[in-house]
C-alpha cells in the first residue's frame, strides 16, 4: 500500500507537471487558422482537465498512505508540505471554475509542483504516531489549517499574476525590483529541490561531533556540504567545509543543519537567477508581462481577494482555534508563544488587517496585490524558516 501510495503522488507530480505545460500553451501567441479565443479556451479546458487529473491521483495518495500507516498522513514535514500543496490545487481547481482564467494555472501549478517537489527532499518513511501526535486534533487541526493556507496561496497567485501585468516594465523602479525579488526566492525553493536531490544523487554525507547546550554529546549528520557547521563541532571526516559556525542563538540540535540547507537553498537560487537572466537578457517579470497583456486587471483582483475571504476564516479556524483546543488538551495551556504558533498568529492577524484595508480603505488593486504577496512570503517563512532553523515544541515535524 506504501508504494501505492508513493507511486499515485508520482503520477500526480508528472499529470500537474503536463498541466502547466497546457496552460502556458494556452497564452501562447497563436496565428493561423483558429481564432484566439477559442484556442485559448479549448488547451484551458484541457489544462484544467488534467488538474483534476492529477488531484484525483493525489487524492489517492493520500487515501492509500491513510491506509498504510493507519493515521493522517500530516504527521511529519514530507508529508505536511505535500498536504499543503495538494491543497493549493484543490483551491485552483475550484477558482479556476468560476473565473476560468488560464494565467492562474500557468502560475498556481508550477507552485504546486515546487511546493510537492520540496516536500520530497525530506523523509518519506511510514513511522508510528509519536505521543504528542496521537490525537483526533492532528486530522482536524492540521488539515484544516493547510486547506486554509492552500487557498490563500491562490491569493498570491492572484496578485502577483496582477503586479505583472500593472507594473510598469519599461524603466527600473522599486516595484519592477521587489517582483524581481519575488522570483528569486520562488528559485531558490528550486535551487533548495536542485542541491537536495544532486547531493542524494551523488550519496554525500558528512558527520559532525559536538556538544549541545545540555553538554550532552550529539552527532549530526548533513546530506549537503557543509557551509554552516555545529558550533565547536569536529567533522568526523575530510569532506569540505565548514566555512563558519551557526549562531549560538539557534535552538535544536538539528538547526545547523537545517540552517545549512537554507544557505545552499539561498546561494543557488542566486546562481539559477543569474542563469534566467543572461537567457532572457531582461528582468523576468518583464519577459513574462507580454503573455498577461489580454487580462482583466479587475479580475485579477477579485480572484486575489475572493481567496482571501474564503482562506481566511479556514486558516482562523484550524490554525487558532482548533490548535489552541489541541494544545489545552495536549499541553494544558491554550497558548505559549512557541514559534509556530507565534507565526500563525502573524498570518492571522496580517491577513485580518488585509481585510480591514480592503473593506474600510479601499485598498483595492495594486495595494491589494502587494499585500497578497507579503501575506504569502509570511505562509512560506512559516514552512521553511520556522520549520528549518527554529526550533520549538512543533519540531517533530
Amino acid at each position: 500500500m506504501a508504494e501505492l501510495s508513493s507511486t499515485l503522488l508520482y503520477i500526480a507530480f508528472i499529470i500537474y507537471l503536463i498541466a502547466t505545460l497546457v496552460f502556458a500553451m494556452s497564452l501562447s501567441d497563436k496565428k493561423g487558422k483558429e481564432n484566439k479565443a477559442a484556442y485559448t479556451r479549448r488547451w484551458g479546458r484541457v489544462g484544467y482537465a488534467l488538474s483534476i487529473l492529477g488531484f484525483i491521483s493525489q487524492l489517492g495518495y493520500f487515501v492509500t498512505r491513510w491506509i498504510a500507516s493507519g493515521h493522517a498522513p500530516v504527521s511529519n514535514l514530507f508529508e505536511f508540505t505535500t498536504f499543503f500543496g495538494m491543497m493549493m490545487v484543490f483551491a485552483f481547481i475550484l477558482l479556476y471554475g468560476i473565473y476560468k482564467t488560464n494565467a492562474l494555472g500557468v502560475f498556481a501549478m508550477p507552485i504546486a509542483l515546487l511546493v510537492i517537489a520540496y516536500a520530497s527532499m525530506f523523509p518519506k518513511d511510514i513511522a508510528p504516531l509519536i505521543p504528542a501526535l496521537q490525537s483526533d486534533w492532528l486530522k482536524i487541526h492540521v488539515t484544516t489549517a493547510a486547506l486554509g493556507e492552500g487557498i490563500l496561496s491562490i491569493s498570491f497567485v492572484a496578485g502577483l499574476i496582477f503586479l505583472i501585468r500593472v507594473v510598469d516594465q519599461t524603466r527600473s523602479t522599486k516595484k519592477t525590483k521587489m517582483l524581481e525579488i519575488i522570483m528569486y526566492f520562488l528559485l531558490c525553493v528550486f535551487g533548495f529541490i536542485l542541491v537536495n536531490a544532486i547531493s542524494a544523487a551523488a550519496g554525500y554525507e558528512t558527520s559532525f561531533n559536538f556538544t549541545d547546550k545540555k553538554d550532552q554529546k550529539v552527532e549530526l549528520t548533513y546530506n549537503v556540504p557543509a557551509l554552516v557547521g555545529p558550533p565547536n563541532g569536529t567533522q568526523a571526516d575530510d569532506h569540505f567545509g565548514p566555512l563558519v559556525a551557526s549562531p549560538s542563538w539557534m535552538n535544536g540540535e538539528q538547526a545547523p543543519r537545517k540552517f545549512n540547507t537554507f544557505i545552499w537553498s539561498l546561494l543557488t537560487g542566486g546562481v539559477l537567477y543569474g542563469i534566467v537572466r543572461l537567457i532572457l537578457r531582461k528582468r523576468i517579470s518583464a519577459a513574462i508581462q507580454p503573455k498577461l497583456m489580454n487580462l482583466k486587471p479587475d479580475l485579477l483582483d477579485e480572484i486575489s481577494y475572493r481567496s482571501v475571504a474564503i482562506g481566511f476564516p479556514v486558516f482562523t479556524l484550524g490554525a487558532l482555534i482548533f490548535a489552541m483546543i489541541w494544545a489545552q488538551e495536549a499541553w494544558t495551556r491554550f497558548w505559549g508563544w512557541d514559534p509556530k504558533e507565534v507565526w500563525a498568529l502573524i498570518t492571522f492577524l496580517f491577513y485580518a488587517a488585509y481585510l480591514h484595508f480592503r473593506l474600510s480603505r479601499g485598498w483595492h488593486g495594486e495595494k491589494s496585490a502587494w499585500l497578497c504577496v507579503i501575506g504569502f512570503v509570511i505562509i512560506m517563512f512559516n514552512l521553511i524558516a520556522v520549520n528549518l532553523v527554529i526550533s520549538g515544541l512543533h519540531s517533530y515535524a
